[in-house]
């Protein structure tokens, strides 16, 4: 992993690291605010970690009411209205000055569905289709972008690493290019285990990564070729997560170069696109993957005009908090992310994206958390704060306006345990640690699953890159550590056969309209993670440790940095 690119992307985030937003209340509700009421609920919360509580909020967050929780709508209103509801039912308070709510701004963009891409291969015009053939947008804010005739050059993984000895980019000008690129690492599709870091992605195999990359370099459009084991999801993902409103945080809130059309193509499409250029794809898999690999003109120019409707609008984050009893000024912070992908109203059947496990089971759970927190007999004696982010569908924009703008300084902050699609499948033997071998916070939690009789593993597919995935990233990418971690694959009742299946329901589900509440959801495992979870937050709230990442981890310089003078890197 690049500390060019994550230790270089933490310094503009530790530059404002020191600055608490005003004190200042959100601006009131939106006007049609009594609609936008959430339902009442005569449900009975209890003081402790329980599994009815746990599923009566997944059951409110994920309903149709909630309208698939999309950013900007009603059904944001709907949102957190009600975390902010339940934050003051449990007695935090507000955690941003006298405001449960932290303003995110948003530039919200719409791509015209009827955009046609044309590629000119081998002077012969091809039209592509949006959703069948591909996917694209622009992230500039722009009502109308045009690309005419721009050169299309094939850049392998679209990767400049230079500690790893690597650039898809050097020695060419990219400016008006578009480039097309594969998805994941290098190693990845090589089966290579000495390449990167072979099957396990690095942050250069995310197409964030890739798309930043390729405006650095000054290109005008970037492409990534979707196959399903390299996105580790299938193009429906790609065509329902893209269509629609985007969002993008302004460009004076997020200053990186942006791409004026950036997507993705089918590998049908991009096979087509190949092979009229006298190039065959799966060849282009195993020289892209070989050191040493060069960029390849593919005889093809690149057209578009790219119609959208903009607006310029304002999403919330949902802070709350339970002052610390002695340093009040250090906190722990549980964070989970609210939005999800909304009402596509339009689509045939169900359009309500209702998202239950991605992420109402996220922000049922630190709410269940912070009941905990609340009914302690001894308060903390640091800070612990809740935070319910937004847009983390968009590219964990929530989250990466927090740590801009944190309400409590980032080298105060002692440590960060994310939840996001918890699992609902049952107990299991293990617990999966995303990111597994990143910081301390994980000999903390071995504590807990030590006592449940339970084995820390990582991830199964560390392939899919989970880790630069969810909110915690940000915060890594700052310098502080964070954790990710939920039930494991290896169930009580029925084994890793069980837990397998339960996987695969869950990926025919993932950013579907039919990911919502199930009958046969099992909470007794969930409770298991919350409690462990909870546990390692006590620790962390009840005593002056502050855990580092382990050595060699390019996110530790940046928490050195930060720490000067402090006690980093211990647990003892």
């Amino acid at each position: 992993m690049s500390r060019k690119v994550l230790i270089g992307l933490a310094a503009g985030a530790l530059a404002l690291a020191g600055c608490k937003q005003a004190d200042t209340p959100a601006p009131a509700p939106t006007p049609d605010a009594a609609a936008a009421t959430a339902p009442a609920s005569t449900h009975a919360f209890k003081s402790t970690i329980e599994a009815d509580d746990f599923a009566e909020m997944v059951k409110t967050l994920a309903s149709d009411e909630f309208e698939g929780r999309g950013p900007g709508s009603v059904g944001e209103e709907r949102t957190i209205e009600y975390i902010r509801a339940q934050m003051q039912r449990i007695g935090l308070q507000p955690g941003n000055g006298d405001s449960y709510f932290q303003d995110v701004p948003m530039v919200e963009t719409t791509a015209d569905p009827s955009t046609k891409l044309t590629l000119t291969i081998d002077g012969k015009p091809v039209e592509l289709a949006f959703g069948a053939d591909m996917v694209v947008g622009t992230r500039t804010g722009q009502a109308q972008v045009s690309v005419k005739d721009s050169p299309m050059v094939f850049v392998g993984y679209g990767v400049d690493a230079p500690e790893r000895g690597w650039n898809d980019y050097a020695d060419q000008d990219w400016t008006g290019k578009t480039v097309v690129m594969f998805v994941n690492d290098p190693g990845f599709h090589a089966q290579d285990e000495k390449l990167f870091d072979g099957k396990k992605m690095t942050y250069y195999g995310r197409w964030t990564y890739k798309f930043e990359e390729a405006a650095r370099k000054g290109a005008v459009a970037a492409l990534i070729v979707h196959d399903d084991a390299g996105a580790s999801y299938g193009w429906d993902v790609v065509k329902n997560s893209w269509s629609g409103a985007q969002y993008d945080l302004p460009a004076s809130d997020d200053p990186e170069p942006r791409l004026p059309v950036q997507g993705w193509l089918t590998a049908d499409a991009a096979r087509k696109l190949f092979a009229g250029a006298g190039l065959d794809l799966e060849d282009a898999y195993k020289k892209a993957g070989k050191a040493g690999f060069t960029p390849v003109p593919l005889d093809a120019t690149l057209s578009v005009d790219l119609a959208s409707s903009t607006a310029n609008k304002t999403s919330r984050n949902v802070i709350g908090v339970l002052p610390g009893k002695s340093r009040a000024d250090e906190a722990v912070l549980y964070m989970a992310h609210w939005d999800h992908l909304g009402n596509h109203e339009g689509e045939e059947g169900d359009a309500i994206y209702n998202g239950a496990i991605d992420n109402a089971t996220g922000v049922a759970g630190i709410l269940e958390i912070a009941e905990a927190f609340a009914q302690q007999e001894q308060p903390p004696e640091r800070s612990v704060v809740f935070v319910a982010v937004t847009l983390e569908e968009s590219g964990l924009l929530g989250s990466k306006y927090y740590v801009a703008h944190p309400t409590f300084p980032l080298d105060k902050i002692a440590g960060v345990v994310n939840l996001d699609a918890m699992s609902v499948a049952g107990r299991s033997r293990d617990f999966v640690v995303t990111g597994k071998g990143n910081s301390e916070l994980e000999d903390m939690l071995k504590t807990y699953a030590d006592q449940q009789e339970r084995v820390l593993v990582q991830e199964g597919n560390t392939a899919a890159g989970y880790y630069f995935r969810s909110d915690h990233f940000n915060f890594a990418k700052a310098g502080v550590p964070a954790l990710y971690a939920k039930g494991g694959s290896d169930l009580v009742e029925g084994g890793t056969e069980a837990g397998k299946a339960a996987s695969a329901d869950y990926a025919k589900r993932y950013h579907q309209p039919s990911d919502e509440v199930h009958e046969g959801w099992r909470y007794d495992g969930v409770v298991e993670d919350l409690d462990a979870l909870y546990g390692v937050g006590r620790d962390l709230a009840a005593g002056d440790r502050w855990p580092n990442w382990y050595a060699g981890n390019p996110f530790k310089a940046a928490r050195d940095t930060m720490m000067t003078g402090k006690q980093a890197g211990s647990t003892e």
